[in-house]
């Protein structure tokens, strides 16, 4: 919903105090933010630069393609073809991009998925200095993310879950 893919069922989602279903606003609200999700976006015959610097020059903010592939531990790779990636290489691709488009609102889906433990500390440090100049960062995770002085909100099962088989077993009073 806060990406605008569907609209809430109750209530609305206010941006600099209006709804960001209507039209006129909604544009500039999408101008905010960058997201990130398991679909990864990733051109697979682009070198592993241009596919940072493809999105460059869409939002036309050039020269940080390079620097945000460094830090995110990806600047020896940068002329390879991102086919060759391994998965957790493909969403520190997906996290230099967020860092060299820089848009204020960061929408992160399961950021962490296929990161070794550096890749998630550099993930925890580009959001700390994300948030320090200002930046917001929404993060829907299964995997523990450290976020100093975050809210969480748990949501309730979307589904109620079924009773499996370990569940019998573990009930049963079988010796």
């Amino acid at each position: 919903m806060l990406a605008g893919f569907s609209k809430p069922s109750a209530g609305e989602i206010l941006w600099n105090g209006h709804d960001i279903a209507q039209s006129g606003i909604f544009q500039q609200y999408k101008l905010q933010l960058n997201w990130i999700s398991l679909k990864d976006a990733i051109k697979e015959r682009f070198t592993v630069l241009d596919n940072v610097q493809w999105f460059e020059l869409l939002e036309n903010k050039i020269g940080k393609a390079q620097p945000a592939l460094e830090l995110m531990g990806l600047g020896r790779l940068v002329k390879e073809k991102s086919r060759m990636l391994s998965m957790g290489q493909r969403k520190r691709l997906q996290l230099a991009r967020l860092l060299a488009i820089d848009r204020p609102i960061w929408l992160l889906d399961e950021p962490s998925v296929a990161l070794d433990d550096e890749g998630v500390r550099l993930l925890e440090y580009i959001i700390a200095e994300h948030r320090k100049k200002g930046g917001i960062v929404i993060v829907a995770t299964h995997l523990p993310i450290d976020i100093e002085d975050a809210m969480i909100l748990r949501l309730p099962p979307r589904f109620p879950r079924k009773i499996t088989l370990i569940d019998m077993l573990d009930r049963a009073d079988i010796s």
